[in-house]
């Protein structure tokens, strides 16, 4: 890399890193969100993806103009299918919170870039590096020890939701990869308004208390939106090692404000797997994430 090339790259780093921090620490309040929401699954994915499309639809609006219909369609049948996971995703992450330990859905939810790594290989026929069968070695391990603890009420199902959650989203990023013109914006706005739409039958969403009505207003319109645009435009700054190495941080501090919030302690099977998952992953991003920081090190040598 050119001298300059390297002073500039070492420049935007730090403004990479602080907004994918920033943007993590907020996402980190989904859990908790969805818990003091109160209400049932289906009402809070209704509302949940309803504001969402409306606050990110309005986003489009607002930074495109008349172009944002265009941006909508010219991603075709690629857009609309990271749409429909993205939507899916929404789904089954409030199931999970609302049937398992927190700490299972979040450190569950982790392995998502690891998912993307299988995908990629048998899809894309992009080659894996032994690191990533050792971490998927390490990785189902610490699901093993995870899954052996004493489940919540519907437990079982609740970590189904998350695991089967990180592996559709696995796919929707190796979709985004395969598709990498496709802009984000649409198939998130997309994604929240599937949701609400398939829960709209069960939802009963005007049925709701007041309180219900305000946490929802905070995740729809400004946590979910805020973490999302904070997390996407971090990767204009930072390969995307370092930013799945900064995502990490969710599976931390989530369960931490659900225990602030509600008391919740995961029983030990919990933390000694989640301690596995959550360790071999910072290895194997930790790696990339260094070598690529390495050749701006070596610029201002």
């Amino acid at each position: 890399m050119p001298r300059a090339s390297t002073a500039y790259a070492t420049e935007r780093r730090p403004k990479g890193l602080l907004m994918a921090a920033a943007g993590v620490v907020v996402l980190s309040f989904d859990a908790a969100l969805v818990r003091l929401a109160d209400a049932s699954g289906w009402a809070i994915v209704f509302w949940r993806g309803l504001l969402m499309a409306v606050s990110v639809g309005a986003l489009l609006l607002a930074t495109q103009g008349r172009h944002a219909p265009r941006i909508w369609r010219r991603g075709g049948w690629a857009a609309a299918a990271s749409g429909v996971s993205f939507g899916l995703n929404a789904i089954l992450f409030v199931f999970a919170v609302l049937h398992t330990h927190a700490a299972n859905v979040l450190v569950l939810f982790a392995t998502a870039p690891l998912f993307s790594a299988l995908f990629t290989r048998l899809f894309l026929r992009e080659p894996l590096r032994a690191s990533t069968w050792w971490t998927a070695l390490a990785v189902l391990l610490g699901m093993a020890i995870l899954l052996s603890g004493p489940a919540a009420t519907d437990g079982r199902w609740g970590d189904l939701a998350a695991l089967l959650a990180a592996a559709n989203m696995g796919a929707n990023l190796t979709l985004l990869r395969a598709r990498q013109a496709i802009d984000r914006l649409p198939v998130v706005a997309t994604g929240g308004a599937l949701a609400a739409l398939c829960a709209w039958p069960w939802a009963e969403p005007l049925a709701l208390a007041p309180a219900s009505y305000a946490v929802l207003g905070v995740m729809g319109l400004v946590q979910m939106p805020l973490a999302l645009v904070l997390i996407a435009q971090s990767t204009r700054y930072l390969p995307s090692p370092e930013v799945s190495l900064v995502l990490l941080l969710e599976a931390a501090l989530g369960p931490l404000w659900v225990w602030l919030v509600f008391a919740e302690v995961p029983p030990t099977p919990s933390w000694l797997g989640g301690a596995v998952i959550v360790l071999a992953l910072l290895a194997y991003f930790a790696r990339d994430a260094w070598a690529g920081a390495a050749g701006w090190r070596l610029g201002r040598s």
